[in-house]
């Protein structure tokens, strides 16, 4: 049985988590539709301008996104601290945004009169919006219902859109956090979609690529957050994919930036890395310390990526 996605969110251990999902129609997200004549690849924008207005509403920041032919990622950070400053007017007006208020709420943030009881209901459901802001499970279900209905709209039909429940990954540590959004950004290059980051479409590598070529501001607040100058990450993620475009198992760039030592890692285990990246890990990815530490969050004495000399055995 499925795990509830609050019971796999651990904030004390990382506010960091890589979600995905995949889409069930033969038409997927993009692309020419041999069957009916019809292109899909504005269904692409739609994703990203999605992810791209909600984190200006929810606690939650977008570290880096690639938008795929029959599925997409996002790097999210949730900034719990951010959600708890706010106070309730503000949490209101961001709910407001997306979602209607109800009656009582309305009532409260158009200064209407209330009785004590009537606000004690209100706030009860004001901390429920806060919850929501910065809720994984909500900002996912703000893309996929959005999405989800405008594609059934467009086709003329009903039914699911999306595979399943979208997957999520909890990033323990800035090892982590790093090579997950590296993987995440070079999903076109490893799918042979593109040959560059800058050519490689509806990407957060390519957005902010863009962002620096033309002066404008990025997105996201996280170029900084955990150790690194952006002109190193790209630096990094440029090299890395050329190594994985040459398909040279013994190619290692002699121009991968410092960054790597600073974290930890030596060039053949980065590649290697972000070549295995969806195989080697399941609910979780960090140092061996971590990992344990997030299997007793999960009540479980195992997870994928914790070598079995670490796991406790029975007496």
């Amino acid at each position: 049985m499925a795990t509830a996605r609050k019971q796999l969110v651990s904030l004390e251990d990382t506010p960091y988590y890589h979600c995905y999902v995949r889409c069930v129609r033969r038409a997927f997200i993009c692309g020419d539709d041999k069957y009916s004549g019809n292109n899909y690849d504005h269904r692409r924008d739609w994703i990203k301008d999605k992810i791209m207005s909600q984190i200006d509403v929810f606690a939650i920041d977008c570290c880096a996104y690639a938008v795929m032919s029959n599925h997409y990622h996002v790097v999210l950070c949730i900034d719990e601290k951010k959600a708890k400053s706010w106070d309730n007017r503000e949490v209101l007006k961001r709910w407001k945004a997306m979602y209607s208020l109800s009656y009582l709420t309305e009532k409260y943030y158009n200064y209407d009169s209330l009785t004590k009881a009537e606000l004690d209901v209100t706030y009860i459901e004001i901390e429920k919006y806060r919850d929501r802001l910065m809720s994984l499970s909500w900002f996912m279900r703000g893309i996929n219902e959005s999405v989800a209905r405008a594609a059934n709209a467009e086709d003329n039909c009903k039914g699911r859109f999306w595979e399943s429940r979208f997957k999520s990954q909890a990033l323990l540590d800035e090892k982590a956090v790093l090579t997950c959004m590296a993987y995440v950004d070079l999903n076109p290059i490893r799918a042979k979609m593109a040959k560059t980051p800058e050519e490689s479409d509806y990407t957060s590598i390519q957005q902010r690529i863009y962002a620096k070529k033309t002066k404008l501001k990025s997105f996201g607040n996280h170029d900084n957050a955990i150790g690194y100058e952006l002109d190193d990450y790209l630096a990094l993620v440029d090299a890395t994919g050329r190594a994985i475009i040459a398909e040279n198992k013994g190619y290692i760039p002699d121009d991968l930036p410092d960054i790597l030592q600073r974290i930890g890692l030596n060039s053949a285990i980065w590649l290697d890395e972000i070549k295995y990246f969806d195989k080697w890990y399941y609910k979780a990815i960090g140092t061996i310390e971590k990992l344990k530490k997030y299997c007793k969050f999960l009540g479980q004495k195992y997870i994928k990526g914790l070598p079995k000399d670490h796991v406790p055995q029975k007496a």
